[in-house]
């Protein structure tokens, strides 16, 4: 029986590839530090947490907190990936490898035959993460995984039923009471979202370059892609174009106008200039705006609004991030922004958060910067001065209102994280580190 024989080598500390609903997931015990750990560097995957899936909902109640929605959630046909706060000793049974310094555990319940039957023997969660190189699209075919992922899994558990089309699983979160999603993909795509307004026009909009989505627009009703990566990787980019030819054939879509992100280098800022179809730019922050008062059924509504990100093309040719508008949809006057403040070396800010806290001191205390505990302390291991020099030439050290890059810097200067192996890391374990006790009141 290959699926007793499967679930036999992961209780052994092996690493699985099995055949999923929308492409291949890497599974192993999620229980066994040395397989987690294994598994991690054969992924290449740094910290980045990994998703997990229970038996059952009791078992995921073992290990976290649940409340109606989320239970709801969990056992819902759509079975998302649903971030949990974990129970402070589940990481005495659960690997502390799955998501390092992190207090939320990413669980979804089976939900294919195949899931089912393995867990059903293995009985314990599993680390269930997508079948993918780093940063490509999942593998959705048995001789492409048997390609591709034979460097990471030990053993394949494969079937003879084709996928047509490759989607990652769907990632939630419950605030408020109510579901947030964070990755919308499988279970969620390609029902459409009711909108407040009806086009005149059907529109396709390419999106951004990072964790891009298609949106078809048609009367009242947005479908919208599922997840399709950062398409500056050609990989997600043939992706983003094999999801827009199977939604035209699927909908019988066929656009008269087809929108695109401001930034002039962008791969679908290119597709939308060889689509021979008319063309409208939209600032990254604005449309961001635009999307939330669309959801909310605000489209009419004169607004404050708030946009906080990580990365966007300016209409002044810099990076925004956090920008303060007034306005309507489609009439957004920028108001106010962060205080700009240099990203030294650009890109390598990003993965490297110091250079962004040293140019944060510089800004404030000057040459000075280099004399505080934290710049002592970074000195014997990082060349301070050159980088403050780098910060001071803007073609070298762009500059930005992003909130994102403020939250990385100050993650630096807390000494939470000064070099990130996955995006938004340091952000993300500032978040953690925050005092969950404390409130407004």
């Amino acid at each position: 029986d290959p699926i007793r024989a499967a679930a036999r080598y992961i209780l052994e500390g092996k690493i699985i590839a099995l055949k999923g609903l929308g492409g291949f997931h890497i599974a192993c015990d999620a229980t066994n530090d040395s397989v987690v750990k294994r598994l991690r560097a054969l992924k290449k995957r740094g910290d980045k947490p990994f998703a997990l899936m229970a038996p059952d909902l009791e078992t995921v109640e073992r290990f976290c907190f649940l409340n109606d929605k989320e239970r709801e959630l969990l056992t819902s046909p759509r079975c998302p990936i649903l971030l949990l706060e974990a129970r402070e000793d589940a990481w005495k049974v659960i690997s502390r490898d799955v998501a390092p310094r992190n207090r939320y555990i990413g669980f979804m319940l089976p939900y294919t035959p195949l899931h089912h039957l393995l867990l059903r023997e293995t009985k314990r969660p599993l680390v269930m993460t997508s079948g993918n190189l780093r940063d490509e699209p999942i593998v959705k075919d048995n001789d492409v995984a048997l390609e591709k992922l034979s460097g990471i899994a030990d053993y394949f558990l494969l079937h003879n039923r084709d996928i047509a089309t490759r989607i990652d699983d769907s990632v939630a979160r419950v605030i408020d009471g109510k579901e947030v999603l964070i990755r919308r993909a499988r279970g969620y795509v390609p029902a459409p979202l009711s909108l407040a307004f009806t086009s005149d026009k059907e529109i396709l909009a390419l999106g951004p370059m990072m964790k891009s989505t298609l949106c078809f627009l048609r009367g009242r009703r947005a479908f919208l892609s599922q997840y399709l990566g950062d398409n500056d990787i050609y990989d997600n980019y043939l992706y983003l174009l094999e999801i827009k030819e199977r939604l035209e054939k699927l909908f019988g879509f066929n656009p008269e106008l087809v929108v695109h992100d401001l930034h002039p280098d962008y791969p679908t800022t290119r597709l939308a200039s060889e689509m021979g179809l008319p063309s409208l730019a939209v600032q990254h922050h604005e449309a961001h705006l635009a999307s939330v008062l669309a959801e909310k059924g605000l489209v009419d509504a004169e607004v404050i609004g708030v946009a906080f990100d990580g990365t966007g093309y300016g209409r002044d040719g810099r990076i925004w991030g956090g920008e303060f508008f007034i306005g309507r949809v489609g009439n957004f006057e920028r108001r106010a922004h962060i205080a700009y403040f240099p990203l030294p070396g650009g890109e390598k800010a990003i993965e490297e958060p110091w250079r962004i806290a040293l140019a944060l001191l510089k800004e404030v205390l000057g040459e000075e910067a280099l004399e505080t505990p934290w710049a002592v302390k970074l000195r014997t291991n990082h060349n301070l001065e050159a980088v403050l020099r780098l910060a001071e030439t803007e073609r070298l050290s762009p500059l930005t209102s992003s909130a994102g890059r403020l939250f990385d810097g100050v993650s630096s200067l807390l000494s939470i994280r000064h070099r990130i192996t996955y995006e938004a890391q340091a952000a993300i374990e500032l978040e953690m580190a925050a005092d969950p006790e404390v409130t407004d009141s």
